[in-house]
């Protein structure tokens, strides 16, 4: 029998094609929630929301568009009723660059895509989800919103960004019912760490965490478990950011 933490929840989800977001669509959809599926991806898009059938439907989404927000904000409406959760999930990288030698058009893409997508993505959502009342908004920020590292300054200041207006948004729409919390992962098996010579042998966990561990995170902010939860960073890095283990 399947769960039914998010009975009753319409979510719309960017980013949704592949890795964390479509985790989180799948899971989603297995809890009892309906999906509305945004990315730009659109052939791995189709792809999925017929895996996840009638609960699912699937919308090009360009998060820097506002405009293409506010038709996928409509077509959950139209379609399943109302919308009571956001994930704003859609990201991207950049490669490993000091601060001195990265392009600006490569600061501004990912400024673009990371924090002034999720900004859309909120003004878009923010009537639908106050009409339905109780609501939440779910961004997916990094671990790179919590520590820097090296060669990763557009990136961290974007996810950096996700967490301030996380928290200001909560502040913003608390009393329209809305919560507003933030997700923060490590290295997550994702088409995006392909690759990676990122250190996770030293961590407490050490493994490569896995795109359903986050999607089981969104889960609970997405549920009333999580109603008296806003503002928060919650973070799945297997003990990445608690520190490292140094070895004797």
């Amino acid at each position: 029998m399947a769960d039914t933490r998010l009975a009753g929840k319409v979510a719309l989800i960017s980013g949704a094609a592949q890795g964390i977001g479509a985790a989180i669509a799948a899971t989603f959809v297995a809890e009892g929630a309906k999906v509305v599926l945004g990315d730009i991806a659109d052939d791995e898009l189709a792809v999925l929301a017929a895996q996840l059938g009638p609960d699912a439907v699937a919308v090009p989404l360009d998060v820097t568009d506002p405009a293409a927000w506010e038709r996928a904000v409509a077509l959950a409406v139209e379609r399943f009723g109302s919308l009571s959760v956001l994930v704003n999930n859609a990201g991207i990288a950049h490669r490993l660059t000091s601060i001195d030698a990265i392009k600006l058009r490569t600061w501004d893409r990912v400024l673009a895509v990371n924090l002034t997508g999720t900004f859309n993505g909120i003004q878009a959502a923010t009537p639908a989800l106050r009409q339905h009342g109780k609501s939440a908004i779910i961004n997916v920020s990094s671990i790179a919103g919590i520590q820097a590292a090296e060669g990763i300054a557009a990136y961290a200041a974007s996810k950096f960004g996700v967490r301030g207006l996380t928290k200001a948004a909560a502040i913003d729409l608390g009393r329209s019912g809305i919560r507003v919390n933030s997700i923060h992962p490590g290295l997550i098996a994702t088409r995006m760490a392909v690759g990676s010579d990122y250190p996770v042998g030293d961590i407490a966990l050490p493994r490569v965490g896995l795109p359903e561990e986050v999607a089981q995170m969104a889960v609970f902010l997405a549920s009333d478990l999580s109603s008296y939860c806003t503002g928060s960073e919650f973070i799945v890095d297997g003990g990445d950011t608690a520190g490292r283990f140094l070895g004797r």
